[in-house]
């Protein structure tokens, strides 16, 4: 069995033989951590840190909005109708969702054209700054110009909202800034199987993890987080993020996450209908963390004890660990005999008919 700290190779158990050069080397190495109340709160530390991290990395004060390609601006220059032809003429009919709102189109240059002041450079402006800008260039034709600029339609800038939500799909940013929370409530909120604890936000190169659950019961206000242009909000499934409990349980099982994104070794083995009273010894409880590395983390609990139990139920699982229950010395006896008794069997066979 592991001693506290000591390094294995392989299996769970210390392998007594020596093994060749090349197996040593492609072997990973793992180092058995008891799992008490320091290390469990070092692990919630640690989630927590993470999270917190990319979450204050995200919020930022909000921005005016600026004008973008394909956005189209309202521009009315008072008390010169004529200047409204501008805009295109009213529709006859009620328009359908296919048609062009009325309005100046920004077009892919980031300029619009308008009479008396030719080609403006407008993206990246707000809507005041491309007023004075339109004002001053009438000023040569006009006395006094009064010009009042608005956007139509908003159409340059769009999110991406994806997962557990009941309407995915990309949504527009407007003058009105858009928060994480609103994202999430214009897209139909979440669904029943959505992880809550584990939403990305993807901006560019970079994937940010945001923590609702946490960032609630820390005080933090998830509203504060702006999203930007082109993000993608994905809210992955409670599923992908399951927890494989193995060895001798009642239901081995790949044990899902609270509404919450929690799960706790206690709520697992729950999920997988606790110890096999006949077959398992508790005292041997695993969790083996970063299985795929070469340096997986291998936790130790000894399960026999009902104190033992409360860690297990602060001890924080994270998505793809392994929880796994050994079997007794029984069972181990059993099982080597059942390997070795085929080939008994066979060799009395052969021996019986060589006679």
């Amino acid at each position: 069995m592991f001693a506290p700290g000591m390094q294995m190779q392989g299996d769970i158990r210390q392998q007594t033989q020596p093994r060749a050069e090349s197996t040593e080397a492609a072997s990973p190495k793992a180092t058995l951590i008891e799992i008490n109340a320091a290390v469990i709160a070092e692990q919630n530390a640690a989630q927590n840190s993470k999270l917190e991290e990319s979450a204050q990395d995200l919020m930022v004060a909000p921005s005016v909005y600026t004008i973008g390609p394909a956005d189209v601006l309202q521009i009315t220059v008072w008390d010169h109708p004529e200047l409204a032809q501008a805009l295109g003429s009213q529709p006859s009919a009620a328009p359908r969702a296919a048609d062009a709102p009325q309005g100046i189109v920004v077009d892919e240059d980031g300029y619009i054209q308008f009479p008396y002041v030719g080609r403006v450079q407008v993206a990246g402006l707000t809507t005041s700054a491309i007023q004075a800008r339109v004002a001053e260039a009438l000023s040569h034709s006009f006395r006094n110009p009064q010009v009042t600029v608005r956007v139509e339609s908003f159409r340059a800038k769009q999110i991406f909202v994806d997962g557990e939500v009941h309407s995915p799909g990309s949504l527009q940013i407007n003058d009105v800034p858009m928060t994480l929370t609103d994202a999430i409530g214009r897209a139909g909120g979440f669904t029943a199987s959505a992880d809550k604890g584990r939403l990305q936000i993807i901006r560019g190169k970079r994937t940010y993890s945001v923590d609702l659950t946490t960032m609630l019961a820390n005080g933090q206000n998830p509203a504060k987080i702006m999203l930007a242009r082109s993000d993608v909000l994905r809210v992955p499934s409670r599923d992908e993020s399951s927890v494989y409990v193995m060895g001798e349980v009642n239901k081995p099982v790949a044990a899902i996450p609270k509404t919450d994104g929690r799960l706790t070794l206690a709520d697992a083995l729950a999920q997988a209908g606790s110890f096999n009273v006949s077959t398992s010894d508790p005292q041997q409880l695993y969790v083996v963390r970063n299985a795929q590395s070469g340096h997986p983390d291998v936790f130790h609990i000894d399960a026999h004890s009902p104190v033992s139990m409360i860690l297990a139920s602060k001890f924080p699982l994270e998505p793809n660990d392994v929880v796994y229950v050994d079997g007794n010395e029984l069972v181990r006896v059993n099982r080597v005999l059942s390997l070795l008794l085929p080939a008994i069997d066979a060799g009395l066979y052969a021996a019986v008919v060589t006679k």
